[in-house]
C-alpha cells in the first residue's frame, strides 16, 4: 500500500509554521513530510524561503514518530557535498533515526547566488555523481579523502552518526539520471508519473527500492477560490522541469509563467474539494510503480483547512487504493 506525506513548502511559509505545520501533519496521519531546500521562493508573490536545514532541526524536536525528507537538496554548489554528510548525519541523529537524505542536481534559481555561474545538464550530472560519491563513503563513518573533477575532500570524518546510516533518495527526470538513482540511491524521487523512469531505475539495480512522488492540490470548499489560488501561487510549475532548472530567479519564473491561464494550473492541480479528484491523480502515481506521495497544499494560510479535510476525509480514501 502507498504511503502519503505532506510537504513543508518552504517558498510560501515562515519558518516558524512550517515547524508548527510538520506537528500537525503527524496529529492529522500523514505517513511522513518532506521539506523543500531553497534560497529563493519559485515567485516573489509566495514571499517566504527559511533555510530548511534550520527548520528541519526544529522540526525533529517538535514531532515523534513522522519521517523527515530534504526534497531535495543539491549537494552541487551551494554546499559542499561534505557538508551535505555531516548535516544529513546531524539530522539523523536528532531524529531518531527518522531522516532521509533527498538529492538533486538543483537549480539556477537557487545555486546562481554563490556567483559561480550555472554549469550546463551534462556537468551538473558530472558533479553530482561526485557528490553522492562523496557523501556515500562519508555515510561509513571512516576517513574519507578524495580528488575528482570538481571536488575535493582532506582526510574529512564524520563523528556523529545515528545508528542507521541515512537513506539517500535520489532525484531523477530521465535516463541516465534513472541510472545514477539506481547506482547511488536507496529512493528514487519524480516528481510526476513517469513510469518509464521508474522502469529505468528498476531495470539498471533499482527493483526493490521505493519511489517517491510529489502532488500539488489546492483544497478549498470554494473551488473558484481554490483555482485562483493555485494560478497565483503555482503557474511556475507549468513550463516543466528543463525551464524550471534554467532560470535564474523570481522575476523570470513571473516573466516565463504571464500566460498561463487558470484553467492550464487547473488541468494538472486538483483544486476544490473533491476528495475523488485526489484520489485519480494519486492513482496515476500508483500505478506508475511510487510506493510515496507527498501531498502540497498551495497557500500557506490555507494549511489548517486542509489538514481537518486530510484527517477526516483525503486520507482514509487515499489509503483506499
Amino acid at each position: 500500500m502507498a504511503e502519503f506525506g505532506y510537504t513543508l513548502m518552504c517558498e510560501q511559509t515562515p519558518a516558524p509554521q512550517l515547524v508548527e505545520f510538520a506537528a500537525r501533519a503527524e496529529r492529522a496521519g500523514f505517513d511522513y513530510a518532506v521539506i523543500s531546500d531553497h534560497y529563493f521562493p519559485w515567485l516573489e508573490e509566495m514571499g517566504h524561503s527559511p533555510y530548511a536545514w534550520s527548520v528541519l532541526g526544529a522540526v525533529a524536536q517538535a514531532t515523534e514518530r513522522l519521517p523527515l525528507m530534504t526534497y531535495v537538496t543539491c549537494p552541487i554548489m551551494r554546499y559542499h557535498p561534505a557538508v551535505v554528510a555531516q548535516k544529513a548525519a546531524t539530522m539523523g541523529v536528532l531524529s531518531g533515526g527518522r531522516f532521509t537524505l533527498g538529492l538533486g542536481a538543483g537549480e539556477n534559481l537557487n545555486e546562481h547566488v554563490i556567483g559561480a555561474g550555472w554549469p550546463s545538464a551534462d556537468t551538473r550530472h558530472r558533479m553530482f555523481r561526485e557528490a553522492l560519491q562523496i557523501i556515500r563513503e562519508l555515510f561509513g563513518g571512516g576517513y574519507v579523502t578524495f580528488q575528482g573533477e570538481f571536488y575535493d575532500v582532506d582526510s574529512a570524518k564524520l563523528y556523529d552518526l545515528p545508528d542507521e546510516p541515512v537513506p539517500i533518495a535520489v532525484a531523477a527526470s530521465g535516463p541516465s539520471s534513472a541510472r545514477l538513482a539506481a547506482e547511488f540511491g536507496d529512493i528514487l524521487v519524480i516528481n510526476e508519473p513517469m513510469p518509464d523512469v521508474v522502469r529505468r531505475f528498476h531495470d539498471g539495480g533499482g527493483a526493490g527500492k521505493p519511489v517517491y512522488g510529489q502532488l500539488a492540490i489546492s483544497y478549498d470548499t470554494d473551488a473558484e477560490a481554490a483555482v485562483e489560488r493555485a494560478h497565483r501561487l503555482w503557474r511556475w510549475s507549468v513550463g516543466g522541469w528543463k525551464v524550471m532548472a534554467e532560470l535564474p530567479g523570481p522575476v523570470n519564473f513571473e516573466a516565463a509563467s504571464e500566460t498561463v491561464r487558470p484553467e492550464d494550473v487547473a488541468e494538472n492541480v486538483p483544486c476544490g474539494s473533491d476528495v475523488d479528484a485526489v484520489v485519480e491523480a494519486a492513482r496515476a502515481y500508483v500505478e506508475a510503480g511510487y510506493t510515496h506521495v507527498a501531498l502540497v497544499q498551495i497557500g500557506a494560510d490555507q494549511q489548517e483547512p486542509f489538514f481537518t479535510w486530510a484527517e477526516k476525509e483525503l486520507l482514509p480514501a487515499l489509503r483506499r487504493l
